[in-house]
């Protein structure tokens, strides 16, 4: 029967997959090679465009779909009834019965900067379940990276005493996609959501203001939009004013006489179109105590070109740029089967083999270099391996960090990185050494393939 609702429950987990996870398993079982010990990595070969670097981001999610994947006696049934599976040997259908993940999971800290070709994360596990996981993975981590590192570069170009809203939800690519969004969006650096349910849910306080919809009802009905402003402060004392509706100008000028008789206390007002480089400076005039907020499909490029022209900007809300876009283009790949080093060759597309760690240098608390070398190699003295041991065995080895933690932890980690790595256009890249002995590795496996 068909579910309407399409909703994403963490029983479904298992079949939230692409089909080839699941006849590549059934391959595996049938040729007795699916308990072979492998090894993953997700990483990115290239960053969108005009990013010096990626914030990751998505871990919290991935391990909890870790320790939730089964199989359902039903969600057998269903696979069954595909005709699909019909010459899969007997022995896979008793694996899904038993399923759970039970492998190891290196990963970097959410809130880490990586770059190119170093691993977000790597899966150590039996090959069928290493293979599994590959679609929710790739599919929760790419996303969250990408809004985490918008996010970031947003409070990187606003600075740091900007009040940064996220307002993405109706622009988001789903609901789940919504919630998501938000929560990436806050631990890279914005202040709040207008998301309830996922302000909720992260223990956080939605913020937001007002639609034009109010404004035109009341107009309508009363005669004129001060009857909207006045109505919505009755229930909603000091919140921020969305005065663009009809004349922005001349909104604030009623405003201000308001203010200046003692009539009316205003703490913002809100801009969401035409132009806000001098409709702002006017109203700074006018209202030089009110906060003065922004939005209308604003990014870290437009942010730039208004503190460049002047604007009297104190806040922005981030919407469909935030949470859309040039996608982060990850990529999930064995480097490592039962012990033998493997890679890609094909064109383009060639990856490095065998398990490998990042080990970053700082001097003076800015970022140097990253040097990419392999799990077996030892950090050198002013090195920090990133890739943490985050799952053994199927089991969380560290509690949950809060938003709050990893939100800390981007800011460190954006303030380390050099003025040309944090440009919004045509960033330097960073300086990535590759390590001597994944370089002969390297080498050694391309000549035995």
């Amino acid at each position: 029967m068909e579910d309407s609702t399409l909703l994403i429950r963490p029983e479904d987990y298992s079949l939230l997959t692409d089909l080839y996870q699941l006849t590549m398993t059934a391959c595996y079982v049938g040729e007795g090679i699916d308990q072979r010990t492998a090894s993953f990595e997700l990483f990115v070969r290239r960053l969108p465009p005009d990013f010096g670097y990626l914030v990751a981001m998505g871990l919290t999610q991935a391990l909890d779909y870790l320790q939730n994947l089964r199989f359902s006696p039903a969600q057998i049934q269903a696979l069954q009834a595909t005709g699909i599976f019909d010459h899969a040997p007997a022995a896979f259908w008793d694996l899904l019965q038993q399923a759970c993940f039970t492998g190891d999971v290196w990963a970097v800290p959410e809130g880490t900067v990586v770059f190119p070709n170093e691993p977000l994360l790597r899966i150590e596990a039996p090959l069928w379940q290493a293979q599994l996981v590959e679609t929710y993975l790739l599919n929760t981590l790419n996303y969250q990276t990408l809004i985490a590192t918008r996010a970031a570069r947003l409070r990187d170009v606003a600075g740091e005493s900007a009040q940064l809203l996220e307002f993405g939800t109706r622009r988001a690519f789903s609901p789940q996609a919504a919630l998501w969004a938000a929560r990436a969006a806050l631990a890279g650096g914005l202040d709040a959501t207008s998301n309830v349910l996922a302000a909720l849910q992260l223990g956080q306080k939605p913020s937001g203001t007002m639609a034009h919809a109010l404004v035109m009802a009341f107009s309508a009905l009363e005669g004129n939009e001060d009857e909207a402003f006045a109505a919505f402060h009755r229930y909603f004392p000091g919140a921020a004013l969305l005065i663009d509706t009809y004349d922005a100008i001349a909104a604030a000028q009623r405003l201000a006489i308001q203010c200046q008789s003692g009539q009316l206390h205003l703490n913002a007002i809100r801009l969401d179109s035409g132009d806000l480089v001098s409709q702002s400076q006017k109203i700074k005039q006018l209202l030089p105590e009110v906060f003065i907020f922004a939005s209308g499909d604003l990014d870290e490029a437009e942010i730039l070109r208004l503190k460049a022209a002047g604007a009297q900007i104190d806040g922005y809300g981030l919407g469909t740029k935030l949470v859309t876009g040039t996608p982060v283009n990850g990529v999930y790949k064995l480097v490592d089967i039962d012990g033998i080093p493997v890679m890609k060759q094909s064109s383009g597309k060639s990856t490095y083999p065998g398990r490998k760690q990042i080990f970053r240098q700082l001097q003076n608390g800015q970022f140097h270099q990253d040097r990419l070398g392999l799990t077996t190699e030892s950090p050198h003295p002013t090195e920090q391996p990133l890739l943490q041991l985050m799952m053994q065995q199927g089991h969380p080895t560290h509690s949950l960090e809060s938003l709050t933690t990893i939100a800390h932890r981007t800011r460190q980690a954006i303030a380390t990185l050099p003025p040309a790595l944090r440009q919004i256009q045509s960033p330097t890249p960073a300086a990535i050494e590759y390590s001597a002995a994944l370089v002969d590795l390297t080498e050694k496996t391309r000549l035995k393939t």
